[in-house]
């Protein structure tokens, strides 16, 4: 009961001067017809001003209520939204991994261990930083680089993959995963699509809070026709995460695919 008490206490209150002012418009409004005295013409004045200010603020405070209650459906709305895009994220690269990690125990490879021990830290982070709305940029950074190892161990053919840092923060809060996927998409439409000499330049700056993120990889010509999945996805991440502090921009000339993201955290 009390409960229930504090939560409607202001309309209460509200509702109960409304309620005065209203008996104290019809009794003054009686007497000044009764008397004709200028007076409780005054008074009758000042109650229904009073009224009118009462049902102001109630009107006013029931739209704040319907205010806050679309913002909380359009934040939960969002929250689902970035839930089932992270569930999205490509499992190509953990199928292919252990696909990678079958061929490697049949050749009693000495890789197999770290390969094992790398996929392990990329799927923890994945699905545990993952869930969190930030992480430090540090833990995005040394996630990419875990990926890249992964990569790097796998691959039998020519894949060179640089990766230059430029950052005065490593400490600054940025959601997760969103690197990764432009990572993601230079591998699988990129390296993969290449018999020799692919590679990845990685490049990634940080000053205040300006993150400038750039990727470049090369391709074969008709591997990459068509926006994938996983670009699709980071735009909408983008769009719910950074309204209008973030850029992305993807060029693609003759065989080379070019990634610049830009946020403002």
């Amino acid at each position: 009961m009390s409960k229930y008490f504090r939560k409607y206490f202001y309309t209460i209150i509200i509702g109960t001067l409304i309620l005065v002012s209203i008996i104290g418009m019809i009794r003054f409004k009686r007497l000044e017809e009764l008397s004709g005295l200028e007076i409780h013409d005054h008074y009758f004045y000042l109650f229904q001003f009073i009224f009118l200010i009462l049902v102001g603020c109630l009107v006013i405070k029931w739209l704040f209520s319907l205010w806050k209650q679309y913002q909380t459906l359009k934040n939960d709305k969002n929250e689902a939204e970035l839930m089932l895009l992270k569930s999205k994220i490509d499992p190509h690269f953990f199928f292919n991994t252990l696909n990678n990690l079958y061929g490697l125990a049949i050749e009693k490879s000495d890789k197999t261990p770290e390969v094992i021990l790398k996929l392990s830290q990329i799927m923890r982070y994945t699905i545990y930083e993952g869930e969190q709305q930030t992480v430090t940029l540090k833990k995005e950074i040394e996630h990419l680089e875990q990926y890249i190892e992964i990569h790097q161990l796998r691959y039998k053919k020519e894949v060179h993959i640089s990766f230059e840092k430029f950052i005065d923060n490593d400490q600054i809060k940025i959601a997760p995963l969103l690197f990764i996927m432009l990572l993601e998409n230079a591998i699988k439409h990129g390296v993969e699509s290449m018999i020799s000499k692919a590679y990845i330049k990685i490049s990634l700056s940080v000053r205040k809070n300006k993150v400038h993120f750039e990727i470049e990889n090369n391709f074969k010509s008709k591997s990459k026709d068509k926006e994938g999945i996983g670009l699709k996805n980071l735009r909408k991440r983008l769009q719910l995460l950074y309204y209008r502090k973030h850029e992305l921009i993807l060029n693609s000339n003759d065989d080379v695919f070019k990634a610049i993201l830009k946020i403002t955290v």
